[in-house]
């Protein structure tokens, strides 16, 4: 069983708009398999060829140079480049490179389908060859939605993205997605509901917060989406423009594995009221998120693999109905998107995680660890957020090392909302301490435990003899103060920054 599983993994890179920059993006893919290993294939979605001159990809047309890597691309979004895309249905544009062709489905040998459509929205007849219409998107929703035993797709490829993407979800950043992307992919991406939804075009990266396909009570549960956007190739802002995955073809998944939602699951962003909006008919604008909708601001490695099959969880012939991520009883002063939440303290965001200087610090350079998604300790994190928790507290445990100070990790789990930093069973009161000589103390808390024991420990004569600064609400400094504090510490932990890591 291992063993068939492990082949029907496939390793995946996917790219936004090339822009004719071969060189950059085929030398960058050739570090990463130098360091990862070897990918699968590359998908490119966006503008594979550009305005500058063709003498670059003469050298991969004629063979003199190869793509390290099998790569599938979408055609033209614009009139200047169709003259790259001989035929309509697809063909081989240079050794190891396969332009997919204008719309259709593509399997790969380990059963993942991947479902593409090429060029930009028009509603005008007769469509250019550079543009998709209603009709193109109608015709491959029912290419694939009108069986009974449809659930979706592994993939989809598209080069603009779906318009309001962002409803409900984390902001897209520089792009407003009311205004900007293309209905028409909007409804595709509702109909298909893809794991994965590629696209480009706007020259920015943009990983939305995964999204569910079902309505909670009413349907059963069925997998999340995850849209990612992705900027150009050798953008100078250094912009995310590769994203390496891993995944297991959905037609091979146990049922229950595949429909696990994910803790920052948000609604799905082209639904209203429950019904699907109509082909080439204007998606709904956003209701207003609660104050802990959670919020992401990723700036996550280029090549990193992510696998999108979870954790490992014993299988159930009968999936469960979802449990809504976990909300606050209250304002929680530590959601990102809490109006409650002083965001200028903010010194660095990861994947799942974020670093905060805390409010009142015992020094300049005291530090809070926190999930971004809505978690009130430790042991009700996934996985993946538990492996990123470590990684914060091994990087900060060098970085202060390098500066000539010592290191210790607390957390209260006592009359606390929201997780701040750590060992019992969910529900169970606690005082959990790591010290950087590797010891670790646990205290089952009963009743009437000091809220500020920790900070008491820290900031007596016997450690840091600031007995003053034990409780924080007596150590508050200005907001312009509090910045100052921000801005250095981000320069300082810079060096040390794995979200920055190639």
């Amino acid at each position: 069983m291992e063993a068939s599983l492990f082949q029907s993994l496939s390793c995946v890179l996917a790219c936004g708009d090339v822009e004719g920059k071969f060189d950059i993006l085929f030398s960058r893919i050739r570090a990463i398999q130098k360091k990862s290993g070897n990918f699968d294939l590359l998908l490119c979605v966006g503008n594979f060829f550009g305005s500058t001159p063709d003498a670059e990809w003469e050298e991969y047309k004629t063979g003199i140079k190869k793509a390290p890597i099998q790569t599938y691309v979408l055609g033209a979004n614009n009139q200047e480049t169709v003259k790259y895309f001989q035929d309509a249905d697809g063909c081989e544009l240079a050794e190891n490179i396969t332009y997919l062709g204008r719309k259709g489905i593509f399997t790969g040998s380990s059963g993942l389908q991947i479902v593409y459509l090429s060029g930009t929205e028009s509603l005008n007849e007769p469509v250019p060859s550079y543009n998709f219409s209603p009709k193109d998107v109608s015709s491959l929703s029912t290419m694939l939605c009108t069986t009974s035993q449809f659930k979706g797709v592994d993939i989809l490829l598209t080069s603009p993205w779906p318009k309001y993407v962002g409803n409900f979800g984390n902001s897209s950043g520089e792009v407003d997605t009311k205004k900007c992307g293309s209905a028409l992919v909007s409804s595709l991406a509702m109909g298909l509901k893809p794991r994965y939804h590629f696209a480009a075009l706007e020259k920015t990266y943009y990983e939305r917060l995964p999204y569910r396909n079902h309505i909670v009570l009413q349907e059963n549960a069925q997998h999340a989406t995850r849209f990612i956007a992705l900027a150009n190739v050798g953008n100078p802002e250094k912009k995310k423009y590769l994203y390496a995955f891993s995944i297991v073809p959905m037609k091979l998944m146990d049922a229950a594995e595949l429909v696990k939602q994910p803790p920052d699951v948000t609604e799905n962003p082209y639904r209203k009221s429950g019904q699907e909006a109509s082909i080439g008919k204007q998606i709904p604008a956003p209701v207003e998120e609660s104050a802990c909708q959670f919020f992401f601001d990723l700036n996550e490695k280029q090549g990193r693999k992510r696998s999108s099959t979870g954790r490992d969880s014993k299988s159930s012939p009968h999936p469960k109905q979802p449990r809504k991520p976990p909300q606050p009883p209250g304002p929680c002063w530590f959601c990102l998107a809490s109006p409650e939440v002083e965001k200028h303290l903010v010194v660095n965001i990861g994947t799942h995680c974020y670093l905060a200087l805390a409010k009142g610090g015992l020094s300049d350079d005291h530090v809070l660890i926190l999930p971004i998604g809505h978690y009130q300790s430790v042991v009700e994190l996934s996985a993946e957020v538990v492996e990123e928790v470590e990684k914060y507290k091994a990087t900060l445990r060098r970085f202060f090392k390098s500066r000539g100070k010592r290191c210790v990790v607390f957390e209260r789990n006592y009359k606390s909302h929201h997780l701040q930093l750590q060992i019992a069973q969910p529900g169970t009161a606690y005082f959990y301490v790591e010290l950087d000589t590797g010891e670790k103390l646990f205290h089952r808390i009963k009743k009437n435990f000091p809220l500020q024991f920790g900070r008491e420990v820290l900031a007596s004569e016997a450690i840091l003899n600031i007995p003053g600064k034990s409780d924080w609400r007596q150590c508050q400094i200005s907001k312009e103060d509090e910045e100052t504090l921000a801005r250095r510490f981000r320069k300082d932990f810079e060096p040390y920054d794995f979200t920055l890591d190639d």
